[in-house]
């Protein structure tokens, strides 16, 4: 996978759109640090591309709260504790 920097991408735009075709994904980076990635489409993909990439950014977050739950012992919080839980933050954004 290749990557770019901001500044290339401004000063190398054209040359980069001519190459995102062959590479598929590319990386952008700002300051040596990644910030975005950069996809080759085209309409007949966009979008199952963007769909495809929706599901896999939500499986993610799914896998991260689980993770988050696992560590800090929420696992095995029962029913009545999640119902009394969703409850009260319901309670507090009523009061908002």
């Amino acid at each position: 996978m290749k990557f770019i920097t901001i500044r290339d991408l401004r000063s190398k735009s054209a040359e980069i759109q001519k190459l995102l075709p062959g590479e598929k994904e590319m990386v952008l980076t700002s300051n040596g640090r990644p910030v975005a990635i950069m996809t080759a489409v085209d309409e007949s993909t966009l979008e199952p591309e963007l769909k495809a990439i929706r599901a896999a950014r939500a499986m993610m977050a799914v896998n991260a709260i689980q993770t988050k739950s696992l560590r800090s012992g929420k696992s095995a919080i029962k029913i009545d504790e999640i119902n009394r839980e969703i409850s009260a933050t319901r309670d507090a954004r009523k009061k908002q």
